[in-house]
């Protein structure tokens, strides 16, 4: 079975889980190509598939300038409007060269992520009446960093017109497989349910051992909650940074919120408002996209990785924490609270509940011991429930059923 998968980024962590999806799928059998950017950053890792780094977009991992003052903000406000716009061209011109391949190969299954614009359901469904089969891995289906409700609205009614396009979906947790099903008309035995697979492909990374510590200036003793990725403000880090205030008055600990900074939210913001709560002598704030080397030192120097996120589907970072051994607080969104075993693989809390988060950031960072009995059970979770073989063996058990139809 020939099985193309579409990833338009080139780098982050939605290449990285199609990087490994792409090898279980070759592991089991199906002949795989990965149509991605021109910017793929995972070139010089093995391959057991083919990769096809055609798209010509734009890298989608960059700084996001913040200048100051009022004129340099609207000015900025502009730019983006009008950056956005020829992006928005550029990648339906880019969608066309690819529709243009897709059908010259005709490959037996296309498989798609995030849609990142509603007109793409043109060109899906050219796809889709030209006989090509389409599925997709659906990451993300809500558009919950748009800033205007208005813009949120209209996108998604765009969507509604979308979705049907593809043969199967599938979805990392039975909550937004429902939460799916409630917004889009798609019929449920359409729809199915894999887990977000484990992200060893860190751990096995050469790198340069230790940890960060030294970097960030951190005594060897003292315990560090992490929160890393990109810096959004569906991610909840204000509500991180007001849970540490309470955690300081508990425990004598250091916080580290490492990521890419983006158009909505950057580092200088989080850094001032550490400072208005009086903890910036313990948080660090490194807001840049980490290669993929200094993703094994940043968790080795973690006690806990922290989750404090408002909005989610799935987490790419929980799995990155599980495969290092680290225990996950996170919040009850999304699938979250599906891929956390609260109290054994972790600690849950609601979402936008600081107190509630200090309170079991304590629990972890002042009980090492507790901390590793829960890292080793997370550890134990990456290897068994989120080995990327049954996911792959489920995706093409899929494709054949349908296909033999």
């Amino acid at each position: 079975m020939r099985v193309f998968v579409v990833e338009t980024d080139g780098a982050g962590g939605m290449i990285h889980y199609a990087y490994q999806l792409c090898g279980a799928l070759a592991e089991a059998g199906a002949e795989v190509t990965l149509v991605t950017s021109r910017h793929y950053e995972l070139g010089r890792l093995p391959h057991t598939f083919a990769v096809e780094p055609r798209l010509r977009l734009w890298p989608n991992i960059e700084a996001a300038p913040h200048p100051a003052g009022r004129l340099r903000t609207t000015l900025r406000h502009l730019g983006h409007r009008v950056r956005r716009g020829w992006r928005a061209v550029r990648f339906a011109l880019e969608w066309q060269r690819l529709t243009r391949y897709l059908l010259r190969q005709r490959p037996d299954v296309v498989q798609f992520a995030i849609i990142r614009f509603p007109f793409q359901e043109v060109f899906l469904r050219r796809l889709r009446r030209a006989g090509l089969y389409l599925a997709q891995v659906c990451h993300e289906y809500e558009f919950r960093e748009a800033r205007h409700p208005l813009i949120r609205n209209l996108t998604a009614r765009w969507a509604r017109r979308v979705y049907p396009s593809f043969a199967a979906v599938f979805l990392h947790s039975e909550a937004d497989r429902q939460r799916f099903l409630g917004l889009y008309p798609v019929a449920s035995e359409r729809t199915h349910l894999i887990p977000h697979g484990n992200e060893f492909l860190f751990p096995r990374l050469v790198d340069p051992g230790g940890d960060l510590r030294a970097r960030y200036g951190l005594p060897s003793s003292l315990p560090v909650a992490l929160f890393f990725g990109g810096l959004r403000p569906s991610k909840g880090i204000p509500d991180l940074l007001e849970a540490f205030a309470l955690v300081r008055a508990e425990v004598d600990a250091h916080l580290v919120v490492a990521g890419y900074p983006t158009y909505d939210l950057e580092g200088a913001a989080l850094e001032a408002k550490a400072r208005h709560l009086g903890i910036a002598d313990r948080v660090t704030v490194d807001a840049r996209y980490l290669a993929l080397e200094e993703v094994g030192p940043l968790l080795r120097t973690a006690t806990v990785a922290v989750l404090p996120y408002r909005s989610a589907t799935a987490s790419g970072a929980l799995q990155v924490a599980y495969a290092f051994g680290r225990p996950v607080v996170a919040t009850t969104v999304g699938g979250l609270s599906e891929a956390v075993d609260d109290g054994i693989t972790g600690l849950l809390v609601p979402p936008a509940d600081p107190p509630a988060l200090a309170r079991a950031l304590i629990k972890l960072l002042a009980d090492p011991d507790e901390a590793k009995r829960m890292g080793a059970a997370a550890r134990a979770a990456a290897e068994a429930q989120y080995s990327w073989d049954p996911i792959a063996a489920t995706i093409l058990g899929v494709y054949r059923r349908e296909r033999s139809r």
